[in-house]
């Protein structure tokens, strides 16, 4: 390795363990402050509103993406912006989160004054005792003095990387306090792998299933097999029940008269279902390890079949 990889990665280190260590202390640091602001979300009767300019407006962003993924329905606000019409996006019941490392950016002075005109609860956030934003806040959070990555100590970095944790940590605390669901969450998040990971089984299933009853000939189930395109049949019983299923191995075991049999004397009883709440994945996982292509969907009481997902849909969908 070269004397300049090595400097590189020396620089890297540093900057990751200087503000990993600021992590440290910003946890260690929480107090009441953290507390109260946690109190004024939950007692909102509106949409979190988070600011910040510059640096502070980016960690900003994603805060308030965060809050809304999880179930707070929060956007951002730019202060300068604000000056100019956008204080209408700011009402009372709504809480205002504001960003600012110095707690003394100019642009920032309308949508305070706002939020004392219209008695709009401030959470503020920054790392300057004593400032102006901390002075005007209901819950005023101070980050730790700890130094910024950089050599020169200028270029927002550890102090953003606090701002951007201490946003986590207040949405987590709610998202805790609310009970927030994995099924709340797919909600928000219908796209992409995550999206396709929380589906549910019944997102997926083909709401009318193939079934004979148990005394249907088998030449008559083999046409239910061929015109619903599953390749596998339900077998039900006299109360309606699922009692079987019948697949392709079950007829190439009893080929020899198959067409004078009914659909009881060839199924395989019990099959492997599974329930309409289930995670799509646990179904693609079954179909895996059963080395099958169908599974029948069972009522929360596991007797009657209302559906059939096939391994494609959970392909299709995205489901890995």
């Amino acid at each position: 390795m070269t004397s300049s990889a090595t400097d590189t990665l020396a620089t890297g280190r540093r900057v990751i363990r200087r503000e990993a260590d600021a992590l440290d202390i910003l946890a260690d640091g929480l107090g009441d402050s953290f507390a109260q602001a946690v109190d004024l979300l939950i007692a909102s009767t509106g949409r979190v509103i988070v600011s910040g300019m510059g640096k502070s407006g980016h960690i900003a962003r994603k805060i308030a993406a965060t809050f809304a993924s999880t179930g707070t329905p929060a956007h951002f606000v730019h202060p300068a912006e604000a000056s100019h019409g956008d204080l209408g996006m700011v009402a009372r019941g709504d809480v205002l989160i504001v960003l600012s490392n110095s707690g003394e950016t100019p642009e920032l002075a309308d949508i305070l004054a706002h939020a004392k005109r219209f008695g709009i609860p401030l959470i503020g956030v920054a790392g300057r005792p004593g400032s102006t934003l901390l002075r005007q806040s209901d819950a005023a959070i101070l980050l730790p003095d700890a130094p910024e990555a950089c050599e020169t100590g200028i270029v927002p970095t550890t102090s953003t990387t606090m701002t951007l944790a201490l946003g986590d940590a207040l949405a987590i605390a709610l998202m805790e306090h609310r009970a927030f669901t994995p099924e709340h969450f797919r909600m928000f998040h219908p796209g992409g792998k995550l999206g396709a990971r929380l589906l549910k089984v019944s997102d997926l299933m083909h709401d009318d299933p193939p079934l004979v009853s148990a005394e249907t000939s088998m030449r008559d189930a083999l046409l239910v097999i061929s015109r619903r395109g599953f390749g596998v049949v339900g077998v039900t019983g006299h109360d309606g029940a699922l009692v079987g299923i019948i697949t392709d191995g079950d007829l190439r075991r009893h080929m020899d008269g198959l067409l004078s049999m009914t659909a009881g004397q060839v199924m395989t009883a019990s099959p492997k279902t599974i329930g309409p709440d289930a995670l799509a994945g646990e179904a693609l996982a079954a179909m895996n390890d059963r080395k099958i292509t169908c599974l029948l969907v069972t009522d929360p009481d596991g007797m009657a079949a209302t559906g059939i997902v096939h391994i494609h849909d959970c392909l299709r969908a995205g489901v890995a």
